[in-house]
Order: structure tokens, then sequence, then C-alpha cells
């Protein structure tokens, strides 16, 4: 007959040292290796990290084969967001083949101009993350075309990148489509359209702010644009491409299915497979340039397609900017990525698993008495569950559920505790490198984290507003007694 070890529950200091620990090796990658510390040493730094809290976990009377459990169901969070990645590298990769986003960058330098550029951006990628709910199909496809036209005009791409993310999350955040809007209100208690109308006091405001300092950074940077550049650039693309309207059905029939809440993976891949079919149709010439010398027609033909969706395209315009914006794309690109999110949710799995999670909250809600402080608090929580965490949906659901029966306790209305989550867990998952929604945005707007977060302003404002209201009690929403 064998004991079962007793499991004793976290101290804070279990609980900090694989968090501090953490931070320390993360601040120490990005200080040695900078804009490569996505590339391997962040995920050195999680894996450590997780070694370090299970070490813990052992010593607490955890086993190594539940942990090791733990760490397999948090890696089968990402799998779904997996696939997505891995379509809309294989997107990326036709649709430059194909001209579509060539000719989205084509008709975009005509049409846009630098002082209204970064405020336009945001406006865009607001409007078609609203129609279609998803901040990333709206980040990989007008995203994309929006940096290419940035670099046409000379602009800065960190800041480009803001202005797509704080449109796109805005957007997606309003939309009823989105999945997020649909979980903070299930996961709160709240009506989904009653917790969009009380979203609107919080994300009006900030996507406005946010425009005013676009506008004002624009109209800054116009003298940075040359006339004569465009005209190169232009003309470049009109040598490498077939350019025509028709390029954009791919992205019309995409945008017509997420409208039609297709789901994203069959959506994406669809999108893709159009690309490859458009760029047989339509981009015969850079094909066969694009093919080894002596291959038959049609061999040539399926290598450089088939090439397009795993490893991308690599075009030779003569000019090598050129080169970086027209060259990419294949699911190959999205390996790193998916390597640092599967090494980020395995370590906030192990954390939640050993209950360190749930000790670091209970900690936060002991200081929480008045009503903003316990807004503020939820906020921390979220944006601390991103960092732990790295995904967006674990930001929502589990703040959503440690905070739940306190803000009923207080009386407040459930649509409160949704508006929070969203403000915060939804909005911040950009922001951080390691992040599932961070590591996304990095991989296909080829801006890091640490360059573009600055200029998220709808993204940085929406929170600080959120915990303003709660501390001066402005559009917090009590529950009605008997009601």
């Amino acid at each position: 007959m064998t004991d079962t070890p007793l499991i004793k529950s976290p101290s804070m200091v279990d609980t900090f040292i694989p968090v501090l620990a953490l931070v320390a090796m993360l601040a120490t990658a990005v200080g040695y290796f900078g804009d490569n510390s996505s590339y391997g040493p962040n995920q050195i730094a999680l894996l450590i990290s997780m070694g370090l809290a299970m070490v813990i976990g052992l010593k607490n009377g955890h086993s190594w084969r539940e942990m090791e459990k733990a760490v397999v169901n948090g890696i089968s969070l990402s799998l779904g967001a997996v696939l997505i990645l891995l379509s809309v590298g294989a997107l990326i990769g036709t649709w430059l083949l194909s001209g579509t986003v060539p000719t989205m960058i084509y008709y975009g330098l005509k049409i846009l101009d630098p002082s209204w550029f970064y405020a336009a951006a945001c406006i865009i990628c607001g409007i078609v993350a609203m129609s279609i709910g998803s901040s990333w199909t709206t980040a990989a496809t007008i995203g994309v075309a929006l940096l290419g036209i940035a670099q046409g005009l000379g602009l800065s791409p960190a800041i480009t990148a803001g202005a797509v993310i704080s449109g796109a999350y805005f957007g997606d955040k309003v939309s009823p489509l989105s999945e997020t809007t649909n979980l903070a209100p299930a996961v709160a208690g709240s009506e989904l359209f009653a917790h969009i109308r009380y979203m609107l006091w919080t994300t009006i405001p900030s996507i406005s702010t946010a425009i005013v300092i676009f506008l004002v950074l624009g109209f800054s940077e116009t003298s940075s644009a040359d006339t004569n550049a465009i005209d190169v650039m232009n003309t470049q693309l009109a040598q490498q491409f077939n350019l025509s309207i028709f390029n954009l059905i791919p992205l019309v029939v995409l945008l017509a299915m997420a409208i039609k809440k297709v789901p994203a993976f069959p959506a994406v891949s669809i999108g893709a497979l159009m690309g490859g079919v458009w760029a047989v149709l339509f981009q015969q010439e850079l094909i066969m340039r694009l093919a080894s010398e002596g291959s038959e027609a049609f061999a040539g033909n399926l290598m450089v397609v088939w090439t397009a969706f795993f490893d991308g395209v690599a075009i030779e315009t003569g000019d090598a900017e050129l080169n970086k914006l027209l060259s990419g794309g294949g699911m190959s690109s999205m390996l790193t990525t998916i390597w640092l999110i599967m090494c980020a949710l395995s370590f906030g799995a192990v954390l939640e698993h050993l209950g360190m999670l749930r000790k670091l909250v209970e900690s936060i809600l002991a200081a929480a008495k008045s009503t903003g402080s316990l807004i503020a608090s939820t906020v921390a929580t979220c944006i601390g569950t991103n960092l732990i965490t790295a995904d967006q949906y674990m930001a929502i659901v589990m703040p959503g559920r440690m905070y739940k029966e306190e803000y009923q306790r207080r009386g407040l209305d459930p649509v409160v505790l949704s508006r929070t989550l969203e403000d915060s867990g939804t909005i911040t998952s950009p922001l951080i490198p390691w992040n599932t929604c961070g590591a996304y945005m990095s991989s296909v707007l080829m801006v890091n984290p640490l360059e573009y977060m600055f200029y998220c302003f709808f993204n940085l404002i929406n929170p600080m507003l959120a915990i303003f209201y709660g501390m001066v009690g402005f559009k917090i929403k009590k529950l009605v007694k008997g009601g």
C-alpha cells in the first residue's frame, strides 16, 4: 500500500520564482538579441521558467505525469491557431504571387496621401474588422497591403503597424461576429448586444483619440514622401505583375466568407487556394521567370505555385527594398511563431495547473476594496494573464471566472465585468511579443511588437480609460434590485 502524496498550495514565493525568472530572462533576451529575441531566445526563457515551475510543483507534491499532461493540454489550445497561422502563411505567399497584394499596394499608392495615411489605415482596418469580426484576417490581408503602401510613401512601418492593429482590434472588439466579443459576455453572464452597447462608452473615445493622434503624426510626416519614388515603385510593380482589378477577387471572396461566418481556417485556406489559381490565370509571365530554366511549362507552373504555399515567393526586381516587400509568405514563415506560441502556452498551462495563477489573483483581489480598484485589478489581471499564459482567450476566461462572483457580490451588472475583460484582455494581447496575437502580428506585418506597441494608441488608451471610469464612477452600471 502506498500513500498518496499530499499536494501543497504554492506559496507567494513559489509563485513569484518562475514569473520573475521569466521577466528577467525575457529582458535579457531583448537586451542581447534585440528584434531577434522572438526567434529562439524568448522560447528558451519560457522553457527554462516552465522548468523552474515544474521543480516547485514536484516539491509541492505534484507528479511529473500530471504536469506533463497539463503541458500537452496547454499546447492543444494552440492547435486551432496553428492551423490558421499555416493557412495565413500560404495565403500571403499565393497572394503575393497572384498579384493580389501588389494590386492593393499599386492602387493604394495612387489613392492614399501621406498626410492622412495613418488615420486612413486605422479607419479602413476598423471597418473591415467590424464587418468580418477578425483582427487576424484584417491584418493578414488589408494590413499587409497597407505596410507595402507605407513603404512606397516613405512612412514609418512601426506607426503603420500601430494604426493597422488599432483599427483591427477596434473593429474586432465591437463586431458581433468576433469570437472574443461573444466570449466575454458568455463568461461574465451578460447579453451580447448589451455588452457591445456598454463597450462603446470606452471604445469610441479611445479610437477617436487614436485617430486624432494618427492624423497629427501623418501631417508631421508629409514632407517625407517622394512623389518620384512612388511613381518608380508603381512602374516596377507594373513591370513585375499583370495588375488588374480582377486580382482583388480573392480578397472579396475571403471577406464575403468571413461575413458569412465561415470558420477562419477553411476561409483562409480557400483564399490561399484561390491565390494559387489566380496566379496561374493572371501571372503567367512572372511564374515563367520564377520557374527553373529548361523546365516544362506545366511542371514549372506547378512548382512555383506549390512553393508559394509552403515557402512563399522570392521576387527579384533589382531594388532591394522592393524585393523585401514582394517576397515572403509560405507556411514555413510561420514555424518560428508556432514554436513561440507552443512554448508560451506550455508555461502558462503549468502555472495554472500548479495553482500559481490563482494565487496571484487572490492576492490582488484582497487589496481591491473599492469599485475603481476592483476594475483596475481586473485590468491588471487580464494583462498579467496575457503576459503569462500568452493567450487572449485565457486572458478573458480565467479573470472572468475568478472575478464574476466578486462583481455580483458588490452589486455590479455583468456588463461591467464583460466590458472590462475586453478593454484589457482582448486588446493588450498584440502588444506582447510572445503572446499568440503579438507573435502573429509580428509574423504577418514583419514589424517587431517592441517597435509598434508604442503606436497602438487604441490598445494603450482603452485599458487606461476603463480604469479611469472605474475610479470616478462614470458609466458603472449597478444591478437592479429585484430585476
